[in-house]
């Protein structure tokens, strides 16, 4: 959606009104009473401020979403603004991912891409002021030291030697820094405030650091870097943000926020805090992510496995049950952990509605219907989503040899198994009923094959003139115009609910799950997948919801990864609580 503040009305994404779908959260609360004071004189701007150092995860998709969603709700603008005031992290690539997944997700920023980078010298020059305010100085210390001096919950901070060092000597000290004259560490100019605070941040906070590192924008030209707590609150100010919108960790930062722009005497936006998300089975920090990758725990930060935009994107999510999710979970001031079975609750619920239906045997077990004609190929009516029958039908090629799934059979069934056996019949969906005569077992006593006949009068699945009965319907290919691909079954990456909270002290490295991945190759699906895009979202009748991989599947080598099985345990919890 375009948030283009020379547009009087934005519909959020899908064309849907952004008030629609999106219940009265205590933040669009102070955005309604503010627009009802006309305290920012009607305007509404909101801004997602990732920094450039990886790739966003599903707790940024939360942000994405409250901040754009509310400037399209109100017919502001959101700004996409990169912090990328720390070289030493920082990377081009991170920034293009970061646009391309926000876009994914349905935001547009329109005209208002912004980098921290872009002030840095607007930057410099509000330090500057602070200096000859008498409220920031050049400190000598160490950053070991600076921690040192810093205090704790319940003892104040020691003042620096040099916190009354006079102004002409600060600046020049200062101008030096940005020179580049000084080793990196060496200095730091920070705000001067109180030492004795009970807020932490407040005691004398850094807000510029030595950093002799190339930039990705700027190269060579800076040799000091902003404190994200220093040039977020300014940046801010430039745009003319109105709700400065963040996650509850900063909420102890809020006080430095105003404190800068009031010193300063500039635009002071409003900062707001809200609960970031936390999901269980995953990890949300970024550290750790990068971590993952590092070790080679997974194929890049695009694993269908990891929590990041990329990944599930490219597992199969859509954007639309991302979106929903988000909106399903609210806004809220306290912190909590979300079941993941919610998020894969509302991933089926889109996909159900849109995702066309299609045949694939992932486990092949070859059946030979020995009084079907040979040669013979018929054209069965296969059904291509019944919850939208303006998908129509398609064409499944039906012959004498089929391929079943390994588990639609046993030679022995237990108790209420209901698939094929020796002498049981079951409907084939779309085709005939068909029985077991006869198994072929290989030397080593495995099943191999099996010997059916099937009813000629049960054509497209329908039961037989005499009215008999049967329990199991079950998919198939046919072996003649079978597609070979490779599978891939993805579970949690963690076996924890919450990986990162050992009681027994291991980290979250030893909760990952040794099944997380399962490689199926030897599959067989219907000729329809032949040239399957990738991305697009399919339903292998009773098996789940699978996509083409986006990296690895192409036309005669396709590659599918399983997005979600059809068990919807979130649905079970819902019905649950309902019926109590």
């Amino acid at each position: 959606m375009d948030c283009d503040s020379n547009k009087e009305s934005r519909p959020g994404p899908d064309g849907e009104t952004g008030s629609e779908g999106n219940p009265m959260d205590f933040v669009r609360k102070i955005v309604a009473v503010d627009n009802a004071s006309g305290k920012w004189g009607g305007r509404v701007v909101t801004r997602f401020p990732p920094e450039p150092n990886g790739c966003l995860h599903i707790g940024h998709a939360k942000s994405v979403c409250l901040n754009f969603g509310i400037a399209a709700e109100n017919g502001g603008r959101c700004h996409l603004r990169f912090d990328d005031t720390n070289p030493n992290k920082e990377e081009i690539e991170y920034a293009e991912s970061i646009k391309e997944d926000v876009r994914w997700l349905g935001w547009d920023w329109g005209e208002h891409l912004y980098y921290a980078s872009d002030y840095f010298e607007k930057l410099c020059e509000c330090a500057a002021q602070l200096i000859r305010k008498g409220k920031a100085y050049v400190c000598d210390l160490s950053v070991e030291e600076v921690r040192e001096t810093r205090g704790t919950l319940t003892e104040p901070g020691h003042e620096s030697p040099w916190r009354n060092r006079g102004v002409e000597e600060n600046l020049d000290l200062f101008a030096r820094m940005r020179a580049g004259e000084f080793e990196a560490g060496s200095r730091t100019l920070r705000a001067r405030i109180d030492m004795a605070s009970p807020n932490l941040n407040m005691r004398d906070p850094v807000l510029y650091r030595i950093l002799k590192a190339e930039h990705h924008r700027t190269g060579g030209a800076w040799r000091i870097y902003p404190m994200y707590d220093y040039a977020h609150p300014i940046s801010d100010s430039i745009e003319g943000v109105t709700h400065s919108i963040c996650t509850l960790e900063f909420e102890d930062h809020r006080p430095l926020y105003d404190w800068c722009l009031e010193e300063l005497g500039i635009h002071h936006s409003q900062q707001i805090e809200f609960a970031r998300l936390n999901l269980t089975y995953t990890v949300m920090s970024k550290r750790k992510l990068l971590e993952l990758v590092r070790e080679g725990r997974v194929t890049g930060w695009d694993d269908p496995r990891m929590p990041t935009i990329c990944g599930f994107r490219r597992r199969g999510y859509t954007p639309a049950a991302i979106r929903d999710f988000c909106a399903r979970i609210g806004v809220a001031k306290n912190n909590s952990i979300v079941d993941f079975c919610m998020l894969e609750h509302c991933l089926r619920e889109d996909l159900n509605k849109r995702a066309p239906r299609v045949m694939g045997v992932l486990r092949p077990l070859k059946v030979v219907i020995t009084n079907y004609p040979g040669g013979q190929t018929e054209e069965m009516d296969a059904v291509n989503n019944p919850e939208d029958l303006s998908a129509g039908t398609r064409k499944a090629p039906f012959s004498r040899e089929i391929y079943i799934e390994q588990d639609d059979f046993r030679e022995t069934p237990p108790p209420k198994y209901h698939r094929l056996a020796p002498g049981r019949e079951v409907r084939l969906r779309y085709a005939y009923f068909i029985k077991c005569e006869d198994i072929v077992k290989d030397a080593a006593g495995n099943v191999v094959e099996l010997r059916c006949t099937y009813d000629p009068a049960t054509r497209g699945g329908d039961s037989p003139p005499d009215g008999r009965k049967v329990k199991a319907t079950i998919h198939w290919v046919s072996v003649a115009h079978a597609v070979d691909a490779e599978v891939r079954l993805y579970e949690h990456l963690f076996s924890k609910e919450n990986p990162g909270d050992d009681p027994e002290g291991g980290g979250f490295m030893d909760n990952i799950n040794p099944h997380s991945l399962e490689v199926l190759r030897g599959c067989k699906i219907e000729p329809s997948l032949a040239n399957a895009t990738p991305g697009t979202p399919y339903q292998f009748e009773r098996l789940g919801y699978f996509c083409a991989d986006s990296t690895d599947s192409r036309p005669g080598a396709l590659v599918f990864n399983r997005t979600a099985t059809l068990r919807d345990t979130w649905a079970k919890i819902e019905k649950s609580q309902g019926a109590k």
